[in-house]
């Protein structure tokens, strides 16, 4: 029998993290939830925008991530913007934390996805875009959809 590959659908990005950092590396990491979080997520109920990754104690956790209540959950529901757990091996995490110590420098969730089974979250060392950086960035844009229109 032959294996089928992983197959991967993405459930939410941080778009806003695309705008306002430049994205230097990113990381793969499995995220602990609970059971009434993983059936929120399936849905689509996760919002990245505004969170940020935070290192205590050799572990890495996210923060500002919201996942919305289940609907049909009961009194096992959770807090929506407490702490998740990322599961990263420990050299990556010493990396990103000697990365996060530069200044200028953040680690924050780009996207979560489902990875089979799994939900996974990118996450990304980013630097900060000063205001000129993102005016820049829009005119480029502009310019392609421009030609994209005339092509």
């Amino acid at each position: 029998m032959t294996k089928n590959k992983e197959e991967i659908r993405t459930i939410a990005k941080n778009r806003k993290a695309y705008h306002d950092y430049f994205v230097e590396d990113t990381f793969e990491a499995g995220v602990s939830l609970c059971g009434t979080e993983v059936k929120s997520v399936r849905e689509g109920g996760i919002n990245l925008k505004d969170s940020y990754c935070e290192m205590t104690g050799g572990e890495i956790f996210a923060l500002g991530v919201h996942i919305s209540p289940y609907e049909k959950g009961n009194i096992f529901n959770r807090d929506p913007l407490r702490k998740k757990k990322l599961l990263m091996h420990k050299k990556e995490i010493l990396r990103l934390r000697s990365a996060a110590a530069r200044e200028g420098y953040s680690v924050i969730p780009l996207s979560v996805y489902l990875k089979g089974s799994l939900i996974k979250m990118e996450i990304g060392i980013c630097k900060g875009k000063k205001l000129y950086d993102k005016r820049e960035a829009d005119a480029e844009k502009q310019m392609q959809r421009e030609i994209a229109r005339k092509i």
